[in-house]
């Protein structure tokens, strides 16, 4: 049976890179990165604090001990830094996934839908963030309305996932968006209609509704004059582009959730990483094998470390947003209504299947031992001598109380580290004397 090991980050090549380099890369940001990479934000260096404190017992850490044979191990904090710790975005999207498993998703088909932006647009993303959720509604906007035409059947509500991706293959800045959409939509009594344009559809006018409605927006914002906005429509290659070639059945539920795992998944995949202390360069191998974005890029660590901060979020930024039929507020009325979901037809056709039963994010956060399990299918509350359960006895924040422990930990493993203990005498009465001289 597997046992589960806790994790060493400072072997990572990111911890080893940012704790080499992120101080010079505050110091040179605004002569270096700043015309690229925006303003130096507050959040950054305090999502790099906390990681570099994750998974560290020196921070403070829970004690986990088997009952039977009192077996007992120490897990380090983690830091909970979305969309920068490969390890807690792991857990966190292994948590979102089950929220959608159990919650969330309809079954029905699905389908991925991926939508880019030209290269003249995506730096007013970077100095203007909030853009990125402009684009969702209005790539959520462009779908519905495309199915609804298709359809004939203007009242459909399409359920759409819609995941903001600030990266590139070589962890570069280039905001796209990738929803998860239903493969056709729901009346409004739960009936749902497939779709049948997805399999062999041109996504050409699509693309071209989603550009000039991009383009709209832009121009609403005060970012585009009108005059440029129809100078890039007559562009022969407009830059955007909509794919949709990825479908998913109704009854392949786990290819669903590994394709919404990939649609949020992190900026940097640590096994694509390279870090060369000696060299003093980064080498990082992108998920491509085609196309101009394939191969490696080896850059010096500043460069790589300003392409990477530069993804993380601002605090409240959403980056999964739901629409249409998976809406927070669409939802909540359905609960009220009672009404079911409708499972998968044709044109015409009431398929009738009971909602999955409402599960709390919040909950989930308790769950620590469950993701694990998800994520590297082991139990880390079973105890690796005698296979028996284990639990966490105690939770340790207090300095002095950690530092103890961890020094008794170091002198368990190397007895001649311990200090000498000082002799303890026995107390005698003084030697007898003689003519009022010590006895020889």
């Amino acid at each position: 049976m597997a046992v589960y090991r806790p994790r060493r980050p400072r072997a990572s090549p990111l911890y080893r890179l940012l704790e080499r380099h992120f101080r010079t890369l505050s110091l040179v940001w605004d002569e270096r990165f700043a015309a690229t990479g925006g303003a130096w934000r507050a959040v950054i260096p305090k999502v790099v604090d906390q990681f570099l404190a994750c998974g560290l017992l020196e921070h403070g850490f829970a004690r986990i001990r088997c009952d039977a044979c009192t077996h007992e191990y120490l897990l380090a904090f983690s830091c909970k830094a979305r969309y920068f710790c490969p390890s807690c975005h792991a857990k966190r999207i292994a948590q979102w996934s089950q929220w959608l498993d159990e919650t969330l998703l309809a079954p029905v088909p699905h389908r991925q839908v991926v939508l880019t932006i030209p290269k003249r647009l995506r730096a007013y993303c970077l100095f203007r963030r909030s853009l990125l959720g402009d684009l969702a509604r209005v790539a959520a906007r462009t779908v519905t309305a495309a199915v609804r035409a298709t359809t004939g059947e203007a009242d459909l509500s399409v359920g759409i996932i819609a995941c903001l991706q600030t990266h590139g293959s070589l962890a570069n800045w280039h905001p796209h968006l990738h929803l998860v959409v239903t493969d056709g939509g729901f009346r409004p009594d739960g009936t749902f209609v497939r779709w049948p344009g997805w399999p062999g559809h041109d996504t050409a006018l699509l693309t071209e509704a989603f550009r000039r409605a991009v383009l709209r927006l832009f121009v609403r914002r005060g970012l585009f004059e009108e005059d440029q906005a129809q100078g890039m429509l007559q562009w022969p290659h407009s830059g955007f582009q909509v794919h949709a070639g990825i479908g998913v059945p109704e009854d392949d539920r786990a290819f669903a959730l590994r394709l919404a795992r990939y649609c949020a998944r992190n900026p940097v995949a640590l096994e694509r990483l390279t870090y060369d202390a000696g060299l003093d360069q980064v080498t990082y191998r992108s998920d491509k094998t085609a196309g101009p974005t394939a191969g490696t890029a080896t850059v010096d660590p500043l460069e790589f470390l300003a392409r990477v901060v530069t993804h993380i979020p601002n605090p409240g930024q959403v980056m999964q947003r739901y629409y249409g039929w998976y809406a927070s507020r669409t939802r909540g009325a359905r609960r009220q209504q009672g009404l079911a979901a409708a499972g998968p037809a044709e044109v015409g056709t009431v398929v009738t299947v009971v909602e999955p039963v409402a599960w709390s994010l919040r909950a989930a956060r308790a769950r620590w031992a469950e993701l694990l399990r998800r994520i590297v299918e082991v139990d880390p509350l079973t105890c690796p001598q005698c296979q028996g359960g284990m639990r966490v006895v105690a939770v340790i924040t207090a300095p002095g109380v950690i530092a103890r422990i961890l020094a008794h930990r170091v002198r368990a493993r190397d007895p001649t580290s311990r200090p000498r203990r000082p002799r303890r005498f026995r107390r005698r009465s003084p030697p007898p004397t003689t003519a009022g001289r010590p006895h020889p």
